[in-house]
Formats: structure tokens, C-alpha cells, sequence
């Protein structure tokens, strides 16, 4: 089994890099985002308690977050691994997907971090936002997300650094060259 965690900041391309991994490697994507929107649209038990912290304003707990990841993982076509995509964000998900990992005889192979300097990520999630006619998302609120990502994940990027999962690959290059750097660090991984 194979299971890598890709990091980056928002904007850093790892939704894009976790799809051409996927065609290339034939893992899985397993996207939190993905796993909200389909639990909520489906209305499935978890969609709806996410619902229910989402509707207060509140965040969603890890514990339903975990859950959802839990039941991802569980399909048939997570059987050989999967690529993760947007968790862990904090330590307590990195501990929990170690010990769901273990239930299911696997762990982190490697965690590549897609590192872009913060001026270039705004500039590209304001184009993006333009782009997909996104009003709520303006430099200020993009600048916001950078922070809170930065805050959080910060510890991961520590905590993987020295377990010697963490490779750095520079993410402000094309789409094609990142990703020949992701092949080749999994490749040697």
C-alpha cells in the first residue's frame, strides 16, 4: 500500500497534482473537500452532522472529518493506497491517520510539500477567484487563509520533516515540471 500526503498552501496546485497522480499512479484521490461536498449533497449521516456544526458557523470537528477519511479509504479502490489531498491540517489528524493507517496495515510512504512563496499564491488564487467569479475571495480574505494555513500546518511540515517523509518540491514551475518532480521523489520513495 502505498499513501501520500500532499502539502501545500491553498493555491499551491496540489488539487491539480493529486489528479495527474492519480491517472499516473492509479491511486486514488482522496480530496476533505471532495468528501464534504459529496456527503453533503448526498445527505449521508456524516454530511448531515457536518451540516449541523457548519450551519452554526462552526468548524467541523476532526473526529467527523476522520470519519469521512475513514470511510473513503475503506472503498475497494483505496485497497493499494491513495493520495491524500488537504489532511491532515493539524497534529491531531496526523495522529489519527497514523493510527487509522495501521488499522488498515499501511502509513505515510511520503509526504511531498508543493511549496510556492506567498506573493505568488495570492496573485494566483485572486486570478483564480476572478476567474471563477468568486467575490468572497479577495486578496484580504486570501491573505487570511494563508495565515491560518501557515499556522496550522506549520507543525506537520515539522513533524514529517523529521519522521524523513517530507520532500520540498517546488511548486512555481509548470504543472509538467512539478510533476515530474512528485514522480520522480515518489518513485525513490
Amino acid at each position: 500500500m502505498k499513501y501520500i500526503v500532499l502539502m501545500g498552501a491553498p493555491g499551491a496546485g496540489k488539487g491539480t497534482q493529486a489528479k495527474l497522480l492519480q491517472q499516473r499512479l492509479g491511486l486514488p484521490q482522496v480530496s476533505t473537500g471532495d468528501l464534504f461536498r459529496y456527503n453533503l449533497s448526498n445527505q449521508t449521516e456524516l454530511g448531515q452532522l457536518a451540516r449541523s456544526f457548519m450551519d452554526k458557523g462552526e468548524l467541523v470537528p476532526d473526529d467527523v472529518t476522520i470519519a469521512m477519511v475513514r470511510e473513503r479509504l475503506s472503498q475497494p479502490d483505496c485497497v493499494r493506497g491513495a493520495i491524500l489531498d488537504g489532511f491532515p491540517r493539524t497534529l491531531a489528524q496526523a495522529a489519527a491517520l497514523d493510527k487509522l493507517l495501521a488499522e488498515f496495515g499501511g502509513h505515510i510512504n511520503l509526504v511531498p510539500y508543493i511549496h510556492v512563496e506567498e506573493s505568488i499564491l495570492v496573485e494566483r488564487l485572486v486570478r483564480r477567484a476572478l476567474i471563477e467569479g468568486r467575490t468572497d475571495d479577495n486578496e484580504a480574505t486570501i491573505q487570511n487563509r494563508m495565515r491560518v494555513y501557515l499556522t496550522q500546518t506549520a507543525p506537520l511540515l515539522t513533524l514529517y520533516q523529521e519522521r524523513g517523509l517530507l520532500v520540498q518540491i517546488d511548486g512555481d514551475q509548470s504543472i509538467e515540471t512539478v510533476h515530474e518532480a512528485l514522480c520522480q521523489a515518489i518513485a525513490a520513495a
